[in-house]
């Protein structure tokens, strides 16, 4: 620990430009990790002046919104820096973030030179996801325990499944690649209702509503909604409000597709299903 004190002082004193940079960069690149696979705002804001303030940038400042992240830093003994970077509202990978995290108590611990976190950073950048094999098999799987929790039987669970692998290979093919998020949740919303809504005029299920209830939830964005409020108990208004509208639009468009989809079908069974 002393050792790693003394070295932290050293850096302090014998900072160039150059490696100022490259530390103010790392950091920016471990905040936009963070914040595009994500973690919180104030997750993000720690791990920026955590890295800063080991490598002995003291007037380094970070302000984050939740899809952008503003880095600033200079005083009478460092070189002025300010950097800007855009990131897009995207999904969550919370294996990058929890790699983010350890690398961030790591880099405290004294095990990485500027250089090796910039590698590390790199590699977690390109951490490959869950293959789309698993997460159709997951989306089915979920589905059919969701609705078995909503009070479902098995039968019902066993449409569900069914209808939730074939959500997600409509997710991983069709919307992601070439479709709008508003529209590709409309289309979810549809593609689950219209689905068991055929399953259950086929007596393959018996209780429609357990059932379109457990395949939706795949689409919900459970992570966004629960960090909104975080984000928004911590103070982070502009942020939390953001991320909370954004959560809102697809839930709103889940339920317009579910809607649209049931207004079809009472047009062509006057009703009967409902």
């Amino acid at each position: 620990m002393g050792r790693s004190l003394q070295r932290k002082m050293n850096v302090s004193c014998e900072l160039s430009g150059e490696e100022q940079r490259e530390i103010l960069d790392a950091a920016m690149q471990a905040g936009h990790i963070l914040l595009e696979n994500g973690a919180e705002i104030f997750r993000v804001e720690e791990t920026i002046d955590r890295i800063c303030h080991y490598y002995g940038i003291e007037s380094g400042n970070a302000f984050v919104l939740s899809n952008g992240i503003f880095i600033t830093s200079g005083n009478e003994r460092e070189e002025i820096f300010a950097k800007v970077q855009h990131i897009p509202v995207s999904g969550v990978h919370l294996n990058r973030v929890a790699a983010v995290n350890q690398l961030s108590r790591e880099i405290v611990e004294g095990r990485y030179t500027i250089g090796e976190v910039r590698e590390r950073l790199d590699e977690i950048r390109v951490m490959p996801g869950k293959t789309k094999t698993m997460q159709i098999l997951a989306s089915g799987v979920g589905s059919a325990c969701f609705c078995m929790l909503f009070g479902g039987n098995f039968m019902d669970s066993a449409a569900a499944f069914v209808s939730g692998v074939l959500l997600y290979f409509y997710v991983l093919y069709i919307s992601g690649p070439h479709l709008s998020k508003i529209v590709g949740n409309i289309g979810g919303g549809a593609l689950v209702t219209f689905l068991c809504s055929v399953m259950y005029l086929l007596s393959v299920g018996q209780h429609l509503n357990f059932m379109i209830i457990g395949s939706i939830m795949p689409l919900v964005p459970g992570v966004a909604f629960t960090n909104a409020i975080r984000d928004i108990a911590d103070g982070d208004y502009i942020s939390g409000s953001v991320r909370m509208l954004d959560a809102l639009l697809v839930f709103f468009c889940i339920a317009m597709g579910v809607g649209l989809v049931f207004s079809l079908f009472r047009g062509l069974t006057g009703g009967v299903m409902l």
